[in-house]
């Protein structure tokens, strides 16, 4: 029973390692946040598509064609004209992959349109294109 006489020691050794059970929680939520903010940055950072060509059918139809030359898979949410969301059907093209995009939109002969993809990740693409 004499070790347990002195007391003062106990307390020291309890808050070191307390401190220690702490630092070591803390170091790993800061670590696994830093994984997933880099990996969502990674793969936003590698996303890239580009417009190739734009068709005018007749029909009402405008066929949008798309390259994806990023790093990650793209997934085209919304298409803009004009600034106005038009229907579309959700489209996934993966690294490398190219194709048609169809969107029904009366548009005009010799009238020039501003056409705007956005992906599911938010990165946008956009040109000004005047229909024959």
């Amino acid at each position: 029973m004499e070790i347990w006489k002195n007391k003062k020691a106990v307390s020291p050794v309890l808050s070191n390692i307390l401190l220690i059970a702490v630092a070591v929680s803390a170091m790993s939520i800061a670590t696994t946040a830093t994984y997933v903010i880099s990996t969502n940055l990674r793969e936003t950072m590698g996303e890239r598509f580009i417009i190739e060509d734009v068709w005018f059918k007749t029909g009402n139809q405008i066929a949008i064609y798309i390259r994806n030359t990023g790093k990650v898979a793209v997934t085209i949410d919304a298409v803009y004209i004009n600034g106005v969301p038009q229907q579309i059907e959700e489209t996934t093209f993966e690294v490398g992959e190219h194709g048609w995009l169809n969107v029904t939109f009366a548009w005009l002969s010799n009238t020039a349109y501003y056409i705007e993809l956005v992906s599911k990740r938010g990165t946008q693409v956009g040109d000004y294109y005047v229909a024959p």
